[in-house]
């Protein structure tokens, strides 16, 4: 699958960021916390020509045309000519300006690279997977964590539910209790039959209305204020993940986080329509699997936004030098 055309932090460099314009990088980097312009960059004027300098005067007697010292009996001096891996020509003075490694030759490394080093997986330009977007130089929140922040937040919406919704919900199974008892006792004597069945009231329909209208209004209550100010509810703080609009690293604000919350949350009210509202909010939940490279959900798409990891910030201690012993103290 290739990457749509549009401005990317550069796996080789995560300190800059450059134009993908679907088959290759256009254009020289900018720095990662500068606003890219819209579209492609400007096109770069072509170099000037190089005019072959002047051959340095010889230093000694037998160095005509090479270093000093050197004859042409002894053959090139050292660094002459294509190194061991590279073509005839190669290097940066033969690329355009902007030249990095996606286009080096095979076993190419770059200089000062540990041992053992490897271009990134899915690098243009190497073989592999296309670069994974980096939001703001953040890496995207895998479905898992998703999942696990989705579901540690329903079981906090539901006990709030158990406390402000119960005696709303009891009274509604009261209502539908005999209805259940008379079908479960003529399905033991094998009557499959529907007529003089005990219906519930009205009442069950007023309450039921009731239940999903406090049901909502909690989950409303439990993610906005939260999401609004900090992209976190609790169960993304347990794990380590937020949302961020797309445009810019800063918190989504009340517009936002309850543009986000209503693709999801506002189903809840057609659960009354024959579960209609479950399997909306089912596909919502999917959605981000199906979806390359942001993996966003409906509500991120609606409200523009990622979600992404939270880096773990590292706290060195405070050195105690009462613990070293004298004369090593710098």
């Amino acid at each position: 699958m290739s990457v749509q055309p549009g401005w990317y932090v550069d796996p080789a460099d995560t300190e800059t960021r450059r134009y993908w314009d679907g088959e290759g990088w256009l254009g020289a980097p900018i720095p990662v916390d500068a606003t890219p312009p819209d579209g492609p960059p400007p096109a770069e004027p072509p170099p000037a020509p190089v005019t072959p300098a002047a051959p340095a005067a010889s230093t000694t007697p037998d160095s005509t045309t090479g270093a000093p010292g050197w004859s042409p009996q002894q053959g090139p001096p050292p660094g002459y000519g294509p190194q061991p891996g590279q073509g005839p020509g190669w290097g940066p003075q033969a690329g355009p300006p902007g030249w990095g490694p996606q286009g080096g030759p095979p076993g190419w490394t770059p200089p000062g690279a540990p041992p053992g080093w490897a271009p990134p997986a899915g690098h243009p330009g190497w073989p592999g997977r296309p670069p994974e977007p980096r939001p703001h130089g953040l890496r995207l929140a895998g479905y898992g964590r998703r999942l696990v922040a989705r579901l540690i937040d329903f079981g906090l919406v539901f006990a709030l539910n158990v406390v402000v919704n119960g005696w709303f919900v009891w009274r509604w199974a009261q209502e539908w209790a005999p209805y259940w008892q008379e079908v479960f006792r003529r399905a033991s004597r094998g009557d499959t039959s529907a007529d003089g069945l005990p219906l519930p009231s009205e009442q069950a329909n007023s309450l039921l209305v009731a239940i999903l209208l406090i049901a909502t209004a909690l989950w409303l209550a439990y993610e906005v204020p939260t999401m609004a100010s900090g992209g976190q509810t609790v169960g993304k703080r347990v794990m380590r993940i937020r949302a961020v609009p797309m445009a810019a690293d800063q918190p989504l604000g009340v517009r936002r986080a309850l543009s986000r919350w209503s693709t999801l949350g506002l189903p809840t009210l057609l659960w009354y329509c024959a579960g209609l509202g479950l399997v909306l909010q089912l596909v919502d939940a999917l959605s981000p699997l199906f979806d390359h490279p942001l993996r966003q959900a409906l509500h991120d798409k609606r409200a523009q936004t990622v979600v992404v990891e939270v880096p773990q910030h590292t706290v060195t201690a405070p050195s105690n030098d009462r613990n070293q012993p004298p004369g090593d103290t710098p």
